[in-house]
């Protein structure tokens, strides 16, 4: 089962915020970064379909969005997805972010760097709200884990 959790690429979230950051100015435009967006969301572990239900289901977003955690020890995993092929890329960078850290450090992890990356400017209104919509869903899910 832990296949399908991501696994953290950098060693602390703000390192993960620094290389999402550095790896998006390297385009032009918001046009080339949303494609890279789309293909981040293209290499997400599959989401099992048993969890695309209403326990899973993040509010507040315009398309469907699923998220399903598990702990281990002090850290919390994510797996999520989406049926909108951007906003898997935006599931994916949350979860490059959040995954596999510690609830305390999700929770101190301000989901400020959306807006900092020009992220939430750059998307549509509803959109900008979603990616914040499951930012919050992720830190409620560390505070409960915690406990």
């Amino acid at each position: 089962m832990e296949a399908v959790f991501v696994q953290p690429r950098e060693e602390t979230a703000t390192e993960a915020i620094e290389a999402i950051g550095e790896e998006l100015s390297l385009f032009d435009d918001w046009e080339e970064r949303y494609r890279y967006i789309i293909d981040l969301g293209r290499q997400l572990p599959p989401f099992p379909s048993v969890w695309c239900n209403e326990e899973h289901r993040v509010p507040g977003c315009q398309s469907q969005v699923w998220l399903q955690n598990y702990k281990e020890g002090e850290r919390l995993y994510f797996s999520g997805t989406s049926d909108a092929a951007i906003v898997c890329g935006l599931v994916a960078l949350l979860l490059r972010v959040y995954s596999g850290r510690s609830c305390a450090e999700i929770e101190k992890t301000s989901p400020s760097f959306l807006r900092d990356l020009g992220l939430v400017q750059a998307l549509s209104t509803n959109r900008g709200n979603g990616v914040q919509a499951m930012a919050r869903a992720i830190q409620k899910a560390a505070a409960i884990a915690r406990g």
